[in-house]
């Protein structure tokens, strides 16, 4: 077995809502991520913005709240996701979101 798994916080940019064909209950949030870390023994500035994917009901209490601004903690798996126009990105599907707001 592999190992995928992946925590990050930051604030939401962004989010919207949808339900899919099949009627799962989809949230999309754009989650910008700032930090410093040392690398080499240097400190080093760390920005991402990457898109977290939360599928299904047990999200429900906690989608309506994440409104651009608030700063949350994502723990979930990352996958490839191709876009209509072919292009392929990084995306966090979250297994728990925890508000820090």
């Amino acid at each position: 077995m592999t190992t995928n798994r992946l925590v990050l916080s930051g604030h939401v940019l962004r989010s919207r809502q949808f339900d899919s064909p099949a009627g799962i209950a989809h949230c999309i949030i754009t989650l910008e991520h700032s930090s410093q870390r040392f690398e080499a023994e240097m400190l080093r500035n760390v920005y991402c913005q990457i898109q977290v994917v939360l599928s299904g009901p047990r999200f429900k209490g906690v989608t309506d709240k994440l409104k651009a601004g608030v700063e949350v903690e994502v723990d979930g798996f990352i996958a490839m996701q191709q876009h209509r126009n072919g292009q392929s990105r990084l995306v966090i599907h979250a297994e728990n979101v925890e508000l820090k707001t």
